[in-house]
């Protein structure tokens, strides 16, 4: 009688469908209501650094700097704040969850359930580029309002957008799978995601840095995603767009299949 109910009927055994969309949601819903949780840290305090960082340089800068009349200067400005704000607040989002739920043991739950790993994976990275997009749209939506934003390719914008957001989210998770402690992940925001955001064209044009740090600049992948955004919101850039594209596409590609292969062999999860 093992294995029956009363009434003689063996149970049903419920089919996974592959993909599992319904624990795929599951994952993403439950990592939106824990940022929600700490909207103020996650959401709101990096919208508000931002437009910090936008005052300052507006206070300090703006009658100092020329573009040829093709742009103003926080024409130019503004849409670099909020792409820097964004790559960040998706990386960090995405990374956080993934060394919280490692050192308190859920993760290792989590690749034992009937959830593909693969699963798992776009689910921390649907989180952090969530926050990562908000963050951006946040600041963009509160400059708007002060200063004349012409949104010369909407499409190009939000298409480039959500590809940067997803590739530094799944380097997020890269970075989470890869932290042991809370130190390590801080060291690599300081030491490399810091210094790759802030020489990426942010704050300055690219075209005006030349000889070995123009070079090395160039080399950046984040100095594509802010000036192909840049483009896309105020019409001025110093790359070819069709190329920075590009390798925003390739740098995705390659940050979600490395997360994605990561995340299947239970690298730094699984004992």
């Amino acid at each position: 009688m093992s294995g029956q109910v009363p009434g003689g009927t063996a149970p049903r055994v419920r089919p996974i469908s592959r993909p599992h969309w319904r624990g795929l949601w599951t994952v993403y819903r439950l990592g939106v209501m824990r940022l929600s949780r700490i909207v103020l840290e996650t959401i709101v305090g990096p919208i508000l650094s931002s437009l910090l960082f936008l005052a300052v340089f507006a206070i300090a800068l703006s009658d100092t700097q020329d573009f040829g009349g093709e742009v103003g200067f926080l024409q130019f400005l503004v849409p670099g704040i909020a792409a820097f704000a964004m790559i960040q607040g998706a990386y960090q989002m995405a990374a956080f969850p993934v060394v919280y739920d490692k050192l308190e043991g859920t993760l290792a739950d989590q690749i034992m359930s009937p959830l593909m790993e693969w699963e798992i994976a776009v689910g921390y990275a649907l989180v952090g580029a969530t926050a990562g997009l908000f963050v951006g749209a946040g600041v963009l939506g509160i400059a708007s309002a002060f200063v004349a934003l012409p949104f010369a390719n909407p499409l190009l914008t939000v298409v480039v957008a959500v590809l940067a957001a997803f590739a530094f989210a799944f380097l997020g998770t890269v970075t989470g799978l890869w932290a042991q402690k809370w130190d390590q992940l801080s060291v690599v925001a300081t030491f490399l995601m810091l210094p790759l955001a802030f020489l990426s064209g942010a704050f300055f044009a690219l075209d005006r840095v030349s000889g070995v740090a123009g070079v090395l600049i160039r080399l950046n992948p984040v100095a594509y995603a802010i000036d192909v955004l840049r483009f896309g919101v105020s019409g001025w850039h110093a790359t070819n767009p069709v190329i920075a594209v590009a390798v925003v596409a390739c740098l995705t590609v390659a940050a979600a299949a490395l997360s994605l292969r990561l995340f299947s062999i239970g690298w730094k999860i699984k004992a």
